[in-house]
């Protein structure tokens, strides 16, 4: 039987916090959006089976390394986390990610191709338009006032804190920061990863509708899937019970089938 602290998401490292499954056979590592850190995921590890590990990564600048300066150029972040997540890409990994998240995951996928390592089995990328699209609104450089609007607007700000001056004035900095540094950045041409993708997006969100999320389909030379929720921009909070078991789903299929050949 699994124990309930090892179900539990804890800080291990600067980068990792791991809800402990022992014995398990694969690994599903998840990046969160802009503005939040590890513990975005700390619902995740009831919901997983006992094959899957979660393991959530922690950029510096929130929660426990909100003393550190955020990232402002995507490739120093993406060189850290190749090295600083070594040991979690050991045996069978997927990565999942959500909106700024998932452009993360994707630019790590590409690394660890460039540099003839392992990558994941199974990409699954939430709520970011694929490289390219444009028509996306650039939103780091708004004035604080309409920046924060279009946040609200999003639906991923809890309704007290948009209220207390104090805890916007801190977190700001922060949401500023990481939509800079992917409204920014310019993906190097590259080719097609070889694992299979997965999108998965909101019918109503505005910033990722299903138009943005499509050309995902070129990225990858193997299967690719989308899988549209209910819901806007930040559906995956309403609908946890449905995505997270959706996405074991797909692992677990995976797996069996490479069982079978």
């Amino acid at each position: 039987m699994v124990s309930l602290r090892s179900r539990e998401l804890l800080p291990e490292s600067r980068y990792v916090w791991r809800a402990r499954r022992p014995g398990h056979t694969h690994r599903l590592i998840c990046f969160p959006h802009a503005g939040a850190g590890a513990s975005a995921f700390a619902g995740w590890a009831d919901l997983l089976p006992p094959e899957i590990e979660l393991v959530a990564v922690q950029p510096p600048g929130r929660q426990n390394r909100i003393a550190e300066e955020p990232f402002t150029e995507v490739g120093p972040l993406v060189n850290a986390l190749v090295h600083a997540l070594r040991p979690e890409f050991a045996g069978g990994f997927s990565f999942f990610g959500h909106s700024c998240g998932a452009a993360l995951a994707y630019e790590l996928a590409s690394a660890l191709r460039a540099r003839g390592r392992q990558g994941p089995e199974h990409l699954f990328l939430s709520a970011q338009p694929a490289p390219g699209v444009t028509g996306v609104r650039r939103l780091h450089d708004l004035p604080d006032e309409e920046f924060l609007a279009e946040l609200a607007a999003l639906g991923g700000m809890d309704p007290e804190l948009s209220q207390d001056a104090d805890a916007i004035g801190a977190l700001l900095p922060l949401l500023r920061a990481d939509f800079a540094l992917w409204e920014r950045h310019d993906p190097s041409p590259s080719g097609p990863l070889e694992c299979p993708i997965t999108v998965l997006c909101g019918e109503s969100d505005s910033r990722a509708p299903l138009t943005a999320m499509s050309p995902w389909r070129t990225r990858t030379a193997a299967e690719f899937r989308i899988r549209v929720f209910p819901g806007g921009h930040f559906y995956f909070l309403d609908a946890v019970a449905e995505v997270v078991p959706a996405i074991a789903e797909t692992i677990l299929a995976a797996t069996i089938g490479r069982r079978r050949t």
